[in-house]
């Protein structure tokens, strides 16, 4: 949530100039940041990413962190995403989320179809705040193929958890259709989108194909966590320049599935955050109060569903 007085005092800074106009940046009553990582390369153990090369990422990252970064923005919650494969490491992003109202939900990482994952799922989700797990794209296909993984994610839906897909390029889009459709009581969220769209025609053809697919599957969301481009050099801060992929999600998804993620501090590599929420503010200036509020905040509870209260 932007409050009213941090709104009011950045207003200037948060206009932006179309078609001649001017118009206010959306203004949601709440705002819930569907995508964060937290992790301690300082643990003991340390950790299995991000590499120390990362001098960006590799330090200390808690909620603290955050809350300092999103500045002058107020965020009202996050659903922390658990990067390692280390299984512990569910436990200790859980115990985070005890110590820090922050925390609205956490998505674990526990891979489907290995012989430690009905025992993993049935301990993590004995938290409330498990609200699901994540895989990634290229190991779709490898699911379709394993009948004890497909059993596995049966067990996901049956718990009314959520399967995050970690999009990297428009591949295995296809294979993500068809597991829609074979377990249609399971939410996914795929991220990091929008993605950039193969160059020939053919590829292209064939990647808005899946994509209006997979909006046409009512369990599908589309976390909008990759807005931001390097191009060139330089990182474009015109919304103008982003309102085609955005527009084309929004065709397809409709604004009851669109979520709004940071992917932070990932999202630092390219622009910082008050770079990315401004653009998607933007975006949004000429939308009404219904569908900024349910980008903001309400499509992320309806995907993750944590307990209230």
């Amino acid at each position: 949530m932007l409050n009213r007085r941090t709104f009011l005092s950045y207003g200037a800074g948060l206009a932006y100039a179309t078609a001649g106009c001017r118009a206010m940046a959306a203004t949601p009553s709440r705002v819930l940041d569907a995508h964060v990582h937290f992790y301690d390369p300082t643990r003991p153990r340390g950790v299995p990413w991000p590499s120390k090369a990362e001098t960006v990422l590799y330090k200390p990252t808690y909620p603290e962190r955050y809350l300092a970064a999103i500045k002058p923005f107020h965020v009202d919650g996050v659903v922390a995403v658990e990067a390692s494969a280390w299984l512990e490491d569910n436990q200790w992003l859980l115990d985070v989320a005890d110590r820090s109202p922050l925390v609205h939900a956490v998505v674990g990482n526990i891979q489907p179809g290995t012989p430690h994952f009905e025992d993993a799922l049935t301990r993590f989700s004995r938290h409330p705040r498990f609200r699901g797990i994540r895989i990634s794209a290229g190991s779709v296909p490898a699911i379709l193929a394993r009948p004890e993984a497909i059993t596995g994610l049966k067990r996901v839906a049956e718990k009314d958890l959520s399967l995050d897909i970690l999009l990297d390029g428009p591949r295995c889009l296809t294979e993500i259709v068809h597991l829609a459709g074979m377990l249609p009581d399971l939410r996914l969220v795929l991220g990091h989108l929008p993605l950039d769209p193969p160059s020939d025609a053919t590829g292209r053809a064939s990647y808005i194909s899946a994509l209006r697919a997979l909006g046409r599957a009512p369990s599908v969301y589309a976390k909008v966590s990759g807005v931001v481009r390097r191009i060139g050099g330089r990182v474009p801060s015109d919304t103008g320049f982003y309102k085609p992929v955005l527009d084309e999600l929004w065709g397809a998804f409709g604004q009851d599935r669109v979520i709004y993620a940071s992917n932070w501090p990932v999202c630092e590599l390219t622009a910082p955050y008050t770079t990315v929420f401004r653009i998607m503010q933007d975006y949004l200036a000429d939308k009404d109060q219904e569908t900024i509020e349910s980008y903001f905040w309400r499509n992320a509870q309806a995907a993750y569903k944590w307990p209230q209260g």
